[in-house]
């Protein structure tokens, strides 16, 4: 069955293209791509200086829509969790993080993840289907208009792992860093990826504009195994090598390398001995997260004196680490747990 095209979906290029097609001066595209990346308007009827023929065209061959919010949570801190339904019904999960002088955005690339990482909600529901750019780029301006300001940061750590959307993904990378689109620095668009090597290297031969963070979270491969299924095909000196190939080709400053820390599990002070090693001579910086648990999980949180012993070994070590406290504690803003917690009063609902 054919995609229908929607406008969120196109790029510059594409927006050249259907004017030719309308029977139109391709100069209108620019019209469109203003209203479109830089406005947030994807209603062609509400862009005056359109001509009638690109707007009966657009009518007939292009689709629009507007994700409606199913729930939402308010944090203490300011953050925001949004539950998003997509055009086919299915429902993802967005998440607004502000701070001083920047709003950053948590975007999904997948109705569910098929990786498995045995720490992480998503993962229990398995992988229902991949989320188009279009859908990808319709939560960037869900945001903006929620929040009445740009975003500043945009992370694609949401639900799903982004390098098994690789065609998408990378099509939504290009036009949020592209002047003619939204215009991001790639530094300020990261990519979060479990470890699916062959991805890492298509990205490198791509020339992929973002950033790159590796979720390690663990330091030998018998502990990686049991955490993160992914590393039984992908071990530990595989990623290690396609990471130091991708700092051979950014420079450190394009990568981090994120940790999460399970009390009991990867949290010693030997684990953060071997991670020292094995990142030594790379220069990434280290984010630290604190295991945020849900109802399901089999997994505590780490003690803060685990936490700070930690960091201050990676510290005496000469990387920075930072200690990521989990936004939106309060509402539960791990990936997946709104879309769970609703869908359990959906199926409770309908018991009465």
């Amino acid at each position: 069955m054919k995609q229908p095209l929607y406008l969120t979906g196109l790029n510059h290029q594409a927006m050249i293209k259907l004017c030719i097609d309308a029977g139109v001066k391709p100069i209108h595209a620019e019209t469109l791509t203003a209203y479109v990346f830089r406005k947030g308007i994807v209603d062609w009827h509400a862009m005056p200086e359109l001509p009638q023929p690109l707007k009966t065209y657009l009518d007939k061959h292009i689709q629009t829509f507007t994700p409606e919010m199913i729930a939402q949570q308010n944090a203490e801190d300011g953050t925001q969790k949004l539950l998003l339904r997509m055009p086919d019904g299915k429902d993802v999960e967005s998440v607004l993080i502000p701070a001083k002088g920047r709003l950053t955005q948590c975007i999904s690339t997948q109705v569910g993840c098929a990786i498995g990482c045995k720490f992480c909600l998503t993962a229990t529901a398995g992988l229902t289907r991949n989320l188009s750019t279009a859908e990808m780029m319709a939560q960037v301006f869900t945001a903006r208009h929620r929040m009445n300001k740009p975003v500043r940061n945009l992370v694609l750590m949401g639900m799903g792992e982004p390098l098994h959307n690789y065609e998408a993904v990378s099509e939504f990378v290009r036009m949020a860093t592209d002047p003619k689109g939204l215009a991001f620095s790639p530094r300020r668009v990261t990519l979060s990826t479990a470890g699916l090597v062959p991805a890492i290297y298509r990205m490198i031969e791509d020339k992929l504009p973002c950033s790159l963070a590796i979720s390690l979270n663990a330091t030998t491969n018998d502990i990686r195994n049991s955490i993160m299924p992914i590393n039984q095909k992908y071990p530990l000196e595989t990623l290690l090598t396609a990471m130091h190939a991708y700092i051979e080709q950014y420079g450190c400053k394009r990568i981090l390398i994120e940790y999460i820390l399970l009390g009991g599990i990867n949290d010693s002070l030997a684990d953060a001995k071997r991670l020292t090693q094995l990142l030594q001579g790379t220069g990434c910086t280290i984010n630290l997260l604190p295991f945020n648990p849900f109802t399901e999980s089999i997994y505590q949180r780490p003690t803060r004196e685990n936490v700070e012993l930690f960091k201050a070994e990676l510290v005496r070590a000469g990387f920075i680490a930072v200690v990521r406290e989990s936004r939106g504690r309060d509402i539960s803003a791990a990936c997946g747990q709104l879309k769970t917690e609703v869908s359990k009063r959906r199926k409770l609902a309908a018991k009465l």
